[in-house]
């Protein structure tokens, strides 16, 4: 029977919570297009190496995200629950977990570098595999200080606290867009000034969040990392929402990499299309990311709190909330592209088909893309994580993939068919997901014992 309590978090509550991580979000986003935009006097062949090799990073970040996000829905229950002693204990094993999977795969990536790109895209041009190769070493250096920051950001909005993550994202950007500056236009180093530029502004994020959660005040803090331990019990609660998470964000990434693969065939003014429009259709989603992630904090305390009811009617609320600042990005990127895609200077067949195909994607992104990925988060929040990965796995390979194949080089639609292509999907998983949403069984599951 569903409990019927006063309100967990007032408008004033929320305000406070998703408003820092909009803007988190949008400083996020501009670090990746910074990166491209400035490398852009370089070269096409250096715009399309950095947007190959963050199809990779992308994966990988997502996958210790995955892992924070399980981190954060254990910490919201407990602390839905008023445990703060288990919180505080989750921390610390989130932390761990973190370090230790993002260092194994930040080293095999640094030394199968060359051999890891030449499998994923084996026909790029090789000029581009070469920006490539340069960039992707010195991003993976960064992949242990992308993991804890992550870990840490997400510990603090299962607070309800979100104004730290979004300091961290300012002065990510100040550090990575001074750092762009000064060493691709003063020392010429081109992406590798990029990549080293992302890599120390990651460092210094991580270096802030590990230290502010070392103060006992906050209701969550990392006790005595100098004294390692394994919590069996406490690392099967994060890993029940944080694998089958990652297993569907590394298996949505990987459908990327495959059409990205698909996309360098059609040669370098598509793959620098594609990266156009990627980091500025990006914008578009800025709320909707960012909603999402206060969804796993708000749905997350609800149950926690054994609260249903409410956990049901806020992310009501939220999904309503991401259609309407989603529409109001939307229409904003819509009628400022032309504006936009100026700024990357590329040749004009380039630039034609990038601006078709955002302006299409707002379209899309205004109608489809709330219920296709900010429902699943809720889903999450209550840990109801198995069913977002086996619908998201069977959409990206069945459409995204198999329609980019058959839309993009069967049909000759090129990069246009490719977009389509991931349309489709997001169809396919609005109404997997809103049926699930409606029928109640997502509040059923369990994560944390007691």
């Amino acid at each position: 029977m569903e409990q019927k309590t006063s309100p967990l978090f007032t408008s004033q509550d929320l305000r406070r919570l998703i408003l820092p991580l909009i803007a988190e979000q949008f400083l996020a986003v501009t670090v990746g297009m910074a990166d491209t935009v400035m490398v852009a006097n370089v070269g096409e062949a250096a715009v399309s190496g950095i947007s190959i090799v963050d199809q990779i990073n992308t994966l990988l970040i997502q996958v210790f995200a995955a892992l924070a996000t399980g981190g954060a829905v254990v910490a919201s229950q407990y602390l839905g629950r008023r445990d703060r002693e288990n919180a505080v204990a989750s921390a610390k094993q989130l932390f761990y977990v973190t370090l230790v999977l993002s260092c194994a795969i930040g080293a095999v990536c640094v030394a199968f570098n060359a051999q890891l790109l030449h499998a994923i895209y084996g026909s790029v041009e090789p000029d581009v595999m070469r920006e490539a190769e340069t960039y992707f070493w010195i991003s993976a250096l960064s992949y242990p200080f992308i993991a804890v920051y992550n870990a840490g950001a997400a510990l603090f909005r299962s607070m309800g606290n979100s104004r730290v993550s979004l300091a961290a994202a300012l002065m990510m950007n100040v550090i990575n867009i001074g750092g762009n500056a000064a060493l691709i236009y003063g020392f010429g180093w081109g992406v590798a000034g990029a990549a080293t530029a992302s890599l120390f502004s990651r460092l210094a994020a991580a270096v802030l969040v590990v230290g502010l959660l070392m103060n006992r005040a906050h209701p969550i803090y990392f006790d005595r990392l100098w004294q390692p331990c394994y919590d069996g019990g406490m690392v099967k609660s994060i890993l029940r929402v944080g694998v089958p998470t990652g297993l569907e964000n590394g298996m949505f990434q990987i459908g990327k990499l495959l059409v990205a693969g698909i996309i360098t065939a059609y040669g370098t003014s598509s793959i620098t299309a594609n990266a156009i429009c990627n980091n500025i259709s990006s914008i578009n989603n800025i709320p909707g990311s960012a909603i999402g992630l206060a969804a796993v904090t708000v749905v997350g305390q609800c149950v926690g709190a054994g609260d249903t009811a409410q956990a049901r009617s806020y992310a009501r609320r939220l999904l309503g909330l991401t259609h309407l600042t989603m529409f109001l990005t939307s229409a904003a990127v819509f009628l400022l592209s032309p504006v936009m895609v100026e700024f990357y200077a590329m040749q004009a067949a380039t630039t034609s088909l990038a601006l078709r195909i955002i302006r299409i994607n707002c379209v899309f992104c205004a109608l489809i893309w709330p219920p296709s990925f900010m429902l699943p988060q809720a889903l999450r929040a209550a840990g109801d994580a198995k069913y977002p990965m086996v619908v998201s796995m069977f959409s990206m390979w069945i459409f995204r993939v198999g329609f980019s194949v058959v839309l993009g080089t069967w049909m000759n639609l090129g990069l246009m068919g490719v977009w389509f292509a991931m349309f489709i999907d997001w169809i396919v998983r609005d109404i997997f997901f809103i049926a699930r949403f409606l029928g109640g069984k997502w509040l059923t599951k369990k994560v944390i014992d007691g």
